[in-house]
């Protein structure tokens, strides 16, 4: 067994990683770059690296300098976790080629199956059934689309490189693939620099079933089971869980020994998925998609059913053990879900929503622990989240007898989740977890796509804006221990009047997508008193208050003292964290979590030069990086045509002229890195052409 283990990744999976280690008695060395100096992964470890910069390409994606942190600190193997360099078979050869035990499958199984074309080969001749679309490899754009249309539309394109649903586009229409094929090429040769494309037929309805496989270097070969993965957006699982609602014993057997025959065919070792794509026809059918051979994210859900810890099996393997059971003594018992939190916006646009990088630092952290609960996580309080690396935070992942209480219990755990000062999914992993198709189990790869509208709430609660109100009119309101000097009652923000009724006092609010809103509270005597009492004595007091929302109706409010902030709202009680911000305060409950930032309207109009051309502009829809220009200034385009792409957290967001017009400003240039609501471009629309004789009058009556 080995002493040390240099862990090669960042986040929750290098600090899942470290928490096994540190079972087996084996040192973790963590590696970091600059952006993660102080990062929970290495605070936990036993030793830390610095390996370069904040750009993955210089610091994680860096196999001499990772190679060299193990020479430094005496490492004997590396753990990969996934993403960055897991299924890099240069790095498995480099990492042997320095001595150093790779822990995860020789790098010809890597090569093998992470080239996707030559993958569906190996495993067709081993008898495994494949999706049909496109043979061979290095296909021109041209080729591809006739590979298209011979297919059948619709079709995916897919980076026979990749994998996590990069570079993946789905075309409907043959007039898109020329545009698709391109973006698709781009993606993928920024996310894989390899850009080779291969095309498969669209299965609809399909869902995404997957086996997990074990294997040692002693010939032993066993499966664990599938995961349920249906539950997606961007071809990217959001939602996973095993077993399967939808397989019987006889077809669970049946995948799980294509499966086995998929990991033979390549020489598999460790611990590797071998996904499948299922129909939703009900016949029975399934077809290999690919291998991931590496450590999945939605491993924990396979654990919990089986009992076996992943991460120990693949350094025990690594480390030459043998598997000491066979496919016999495998059982699974029980269910369990897991819900990925991301750190990502979600904005309506049209019929549809948008899910967008969000950045930020974390001010207050609450994960769930408990009977039947898991959270794996990253994060810290202070931990800053930026646009640099993969958007997900953590994962909760419950466990129960069966699958409704599994799916009811991870529900209440998310419910009890807080990540303020960022915006995460999990107000919307939650909703999606009690929607009826999910809870009956009839799930497919489009499922939240069809959902997801309804499950964005397109305004904020009134309670939420109470709340924030009567914060800021306690901060008012206190004093602070100490202070000195009369204060005329008449500025009090109390609204005290002599002998008449207290006065309103305003607070403009806004949360971000949405528009400022002004609250009145006209806070009940004696409130301030208990407020300012709290305030001197270093605790929250509470404040009893009449509040309008907007034009809404005056609503009887009473926020306590202590934390959690307990808000009282027209006789029914809400619970919310809180955490301040530096212009304004973040509030959470149940799962969701609203930013509501301090609003000065009159600075608002002073500043409106930002706002002056309205529904012309075009401003960047998350913090990130220009990847491509299509457009200049003087360019007549029409309304929808891609004029640039914006990326962040390895996904790409088009920006398309609103209308007909004229590109009258475009002032960012590939490489740019561009703030959230910055102005990147201004279309001037067309105008309107007159109507029949309007000219002709025009000329007649000007003077």
């Amino acid at each position: 067994m080995f002493d040390t283990v240099l862990v090669a990744n960042r986040g929750e999976i290098a600090v899942r990683v470290i928490r096994t280690l540190r079972a087996l008695g084996i040192r973790a060395v963590a590696v970091h770059s600059d952006a993660d100096a102080d990062a929970r992964h290495v605070r936990e470890a036993d030793s830390a690296v610095r390996i370069g910069p904040a750009a993955a390409a210089e610091s994680y994606l860096s196999a001499e300098r990772l190679l060299e942190a193990a020479r430094r600190t005496g490492a004997q193997a590396v753990h990969p976790g996934y993403g960055f360099l897991a299924e890099n078979a240069a790095f498995a050869r480099a990492c042997a080629d320095a001595g150093l035990v790779f822990i995860g499958p020789p790098a010809e199984a890597i090569e093998l199956m992470g080239d996707k074309i030559r993958a569906k080969e190996t495993v067709r001749a081993a008898g495994v059934p494949v999706v049909p679309g496109s043979d061979g490899s290095g296909l021109t754009d041209a080729e591809l689309a006739e590979a298209a249309r011979k297919t059948g539309l619709p079709v995916l394109l897919k980076p026979s490189a990749g994998g996590g649903g990069k570079g993946m586009r789905l075309v409907r229409e043959e007039a898109a693939l020329r545009e698709e094929i391109a973006a698709a090429r781009r993606e993928a040769r920024g996310s894989f620099g390899d850009d080779t494309l291969l095309v498969e037929r669209w299965i609809d309805q399909p869902r995404h079933i997957e086996i997990q496989v074990l294997a040692d270097g002693h010939g032993q070969v066993v499966h664990l089971g599938e995961r349920e993965c249906s539950l997606q957006r961007r071809h990217q699982k959001i939602v996973e869980e095993a077993p399967s609602p939808l397989l019987d014993e006889a077809t669970r057997a049946a995948m799980g020994e294509a499966a086995v025959n998929a990991a033979r065919a390549c020489g598999y070792r460790g611990a590797g998925t071998v996904e499948f794509i299922v129909p939703g026809d009900g016949s029975g059918s399934y077809f290999f998609m690919e291998m991931n051979t590496r450590l999945q994210v939605e491993h924990p859900v396979t654990e919990l059913i089986t009992g076996l810890d992943l991460v120990e099996w693949q350094v025990r393997v690594a480390a030459g053990e043998r598997l000491p059971f066979g496919q016999r003594a495998v059982t699974l018992d029980g269910h369990a879900v897991e819900a990925r939190i991301c750190a990502e916006t979600a904005r309506r646009a049209g019929d549809r929503v948008d899910f967008l990088p969000s950045a930020g630092g974390v001010l207050l952290l609450r994960e769930p622990q408990g009977d039947g609960i898991r959270t794996d996580s990253g994060l810290t309080e202070g931990t800053e989240v930026g646009t640099t690396y993969d958007p997900m935070l953590s994962k909760v992942i419950a466990w129960a007898p069966d699958r409704a209480s599994a799916l009811r219990k991870l529900r209440g755990a998310l419910a009890r989740t807080a990540v303020l000062g960022v915006d995460t999914n999990t107000a919307f992993l939650r909703g999606l977890l009690a929607e009826p198709e999910v809870v009956a189990g009839k799930l497919d790869t489009g499922l939240v796509d069809r959902v997801a509208p309804a499950l964005v709430p397109e305004r904020v609660p009134d309670e939420v804006y109470g709340a924030a109100a009567l914060l800021r009119q306690r901060e008012l309101t206190a004093r602070e221990d100490g202070e000195t000097g009369w204060v005329s009652p008449f500025a009090e923000p109390s609204g005290w009047r002599l002998g008449g009724e207290r006065a309103w006092t305003v607070h403009h609010l806004r949360v971000p997508g949405h528009e400022p809103l002004a609250v009145r509270v006209r806070q009940a005597a004696g409130s301030e008193a208990a407020a300012e009492a709290g305030g001197a004595t270093g605790t929250a007091g509470a404040v009893d208050a009449e509040v309008c929302v907007g034009d809404g109706p005056a609503v009887r409010a009473r926020l306590a003292a202590g934390a959690p902030v307990r808000l009282e709202w027209d006789g029914v009680g809400h619970v919310f964290d809180h955490a301040p911000a530096a212009t304004g305060r973040w509030l959470g409950s149940d799962g969701e979590a609203w930013q509501v930032a301090d609003h000065d309207p009159v600075e608002a109009a002073l500043r409106g030069a930002a706002g002056v051309h309205g529904a012309d502009a075009l401003s960047a829809p998350m913090p990130g990086t220009v990847t491509l220009v299509k457009a200049a200034v003087g360019d007549e385009v029409a309304a929808g045509q891609s004029l640039l792409v914006v990326e962040a957290m390895k996904m790409e967001h088009v920006i398309a002229a609103p209308h007909d017009g004229r590109v009258i400003e475009l002032d960012v240039a590939p490489g740019a890195t561009v703030a959230m609501d910055q102005l990147l471009a201004v279309v001037e629309p067309h105008t309107q052409p007159p109507a029949d004789g309007e000219e002709a009058e025009k000329e007649v009556t000007r003077p």
